[in-house]
């Protein structure tokens, strides 16, 4: 039998504290055979456990018998869980003296909002511990055979949101769109018409390829490959939403465009 089908086997025996303490865990993108064995004990011994709307239904089927389970999904505009009541939950639950698991899909340290829980956590003198997860990046790059790096062609990986407080688009694709380059956008379903535009007007070219991947690692796992003057159009055809990631691989070989070109060409660009 493997430990996939009887987490129990591999259960410590917990011990009780008076004092609760706040496990982070990283449940992956989707498929629960992600999980790291560090997660399936975290979540064999939990009191309670706060999830995400994107962990899937197998993910659960790891939770301790008995344990309390809370979703605390969110949706883009619904506020029903802002990130300060879940904050508050966690740290009363914790204060109770339970072990508090906050489940979240992929990395809880990459754009998962830990920062915010580990620090509500440390406010009250909490003991919290963060267990790492499988990123939508690394998921997508496997399913797909597609490594993040090549040698000689991509050096460095950089996993941007397109999404920020403020609702902008970052400011700094000029220094992130070098080649040599791997770029990955989470959360950029609703800004890919301005990101292509960036990206163009500051010298990728509008044939570069795109490779878009959608509910990665789940049985509707979807991938698109476009190029970066289409990628708005392609996916609005395709219908495909978030979650996804953007992959574009801007290798050293490649040729970009100049500045004054890029702009011109999109510019011109048929709406």
């Amino acid at each position: 039998m493997s430990f996939i089908e009887h987490p129990a086997t591999l259960v410590p025996c917990p011990d009780r504290a008076t004092r609760g303490r706040i496990s982070l865990v990283g449940a992956g993108p989707g498929a629960a055979d992600h999980l790291t064995l560090r997660a399936i004990r975290c979540l064999g011994i939990a009191d309670i456990v706060f999830y995400d709307r994107l962990v899937e239904p197998e993910v659960l089927d790891f939770v301790r018998p008995g344990a309390e389970r809370v979703f605390v999904g969110k949706e883009v505009g619904a506020h029903s869980w802002p990130q300060t009541r879940i904050n508050a939950a966690i740290v009363a639950a914790a204060l109770q003296g339970k072990h508090v698991v906050r489940l979240k899909s992929g990395d809880p340290s990459i754009f998962g909002r830990a920062c915010e829980e580990i620090t509500a956590a440390q406010a009250h003198d909490l003991e919290v511990e963060v267990i790492p997860g499988v990123t939508a990046a690394s998921a997508a790059a496997a399913s797909l055979c597609q490594p993040l790096t090549r040698r000689g062609a991509t050096d460095r990986v950089v996993l941007a949101t397109a999404t920020c407080c403020t609702g902008d688009m970052p400011d700094q694709i000029a220094e992130i769109a070098r080649p040599g380059t791997t770029l990955v956008f989470y959360m950029a379903m609703n800004q890919l018409q301005a990101l292509s535009e960036q990206l163009i007007a500051h010298g990728v070219s509008p044939e570069q390829a795109v490779t878009v991947s959608t509910e990665v690692s789940r049985r509707s796992e979807r991938t698109l490959h476009t190029c970066l003057s289409r990628l708005w159009q392609d996916c609005q055809t395709a219908r495909i939403r978030n979650p996804a990631v953007v992959m574009i691989e801007l290798a050293k070989d490649q040729p970009v465009v100049s500045s004054a070109l890029a702009a011109s060409l999109s510019a011109s660009r048929p709406v």
